[in-house]
């Protein structure tokens, strides 16, 4: 049996069902908004870590969030700002520090996973106004253009020395393929290292 129903009668129908499912969506979105929002709260208190980091030979005490990267925590929370943020990515090699003698890639580390560990960035290698060689010999070949990637170029140097890959140029070129220039002062900065290994050698952080 077909049951008929009026147009008008048909619209109201519609009409009903239709701010029906929209009272229903507005009642889902809004508890959906509800539940985000207590997770970003809690997210934001979070869990605090109180951290310990021994960074160019000085002890620093900070109170970290787990996911806090350790470029975030160099940069934003204790200052030095030497170390870059390029890619943040772990692809350009711009935020390059040494951690207990190995060069890595501190926006791809969590600073809670160095707790403890002797970190050096581009800040802690000078001695007084005495540059580092690597510093130096940077100057001297003119190792950089911008800038930008130099912090992170010197500290790969100063680690590649330090390993001993400086054998010829091609050596030197594929230890440092992780950091890049984009002005293209691969060849000085080949020079520079060149300079300091054949005068005396292996640099120590």
């Amino acid at each position: 049996m077909r049951i008929r129903l009026r147009r008008r009668r048909f619209c109201q129908l519609a009409i009903v069902s239709t701010v029906a499912t929209a009272l229903g969506n507005c009642a889902f979105s809004q508890m959906t908004s509800t539940q985000s929002t207590k997770a970003t709260a809690q997210t934001s208190r979070g869990d605090i870590n109180d951290v310990s980091f021994r960074i160019n030979g000085k002890q620093y005490n900070l109170k970290l969030e787990p996911r806090v990267t350790l470029l975030d925590a160099l940069r934003e929370n204790i200052g030095l700002t030497g170390t870059k943020k390029g890619c943040n990515h772990g692809a350009c090699g711009a935020c390059t520090v040494i951690v207990d003698g190995r060069r890595v890639n501190s926006c791809l580390t969590l600073a809670v996973m160095n707790v403890g560990k002797e970190i050096t960035t581009v800040e802690g290698l000078a001695k007084g106004d005495q540059l580092h060689p690597v510093q130096t010999a940077f100057i001297k070949h003119d190792g950089f253009q911008c800038g930008y990637c130099t912090p992170g170029q010197i500290m790969s140097a100063v680690a590649l020395l330090k390993e001993g890959h400086t054998g010829s140029d091609t050596e030197i070129q594929e230890w440092m393929s992780g950091n890049i220039c984009r002005c293209g002062a691969y060849p000085n900065i080949v020079a520079a290292i060149k300079d300091v290994a054949q005068g005396g050698g292996n640099a120590s952080v």
